[in-house]
């Protein structure tokens, strides 16, 4: 399916659970010290503490970590989980990303 089925199947979840979030949130870019405006668009951001970056891809490659990368540092959020559902057990497709390290959980 599409990513942004996910991301709305996500949502909806999010809410009957009662928990704070918020998608397609703006993050803003900068260049020496210039706001460039809204550069990125992070796909679900939980109680402003966890990032969520929803894939349906045949496979992550390297540049889906750098940007959730990117998005930790623009945003100051500390913790991002990148989710590929395009994979046969949901638990190969789950990465935490905290402070610019990759684990698998």
């Amino acid at each position: 399916m599409l990513e942004s089925i996910y991301e709305t199947a996500f949502a909806v979840e999010l809410k009957k659970r009662g928990i704070p979030f918020s998608r397609q949130r703006g993050i803003p870019a900068f260049y020496e010290g210039e706001d460039l405006g809204i550069g990125f668009r992070a796909d679900i951001i939980m109680e402003d503490k966890l990032l969520v970056e929803l894939k349906s891809v045949e496979r992550l490659e390297k540049v889906h970590h750098k940007i959730v990368l990117t998005y930790l540092r623009l945003s100051g959020i500390k913790l991002a989980i990148l989710v590929n559902f395009n994979v046969e057990l949901i638990k190969e497709g789950i990465h935490r990303k905290i402070n610019g390290d990759l684990f698998y959980s």
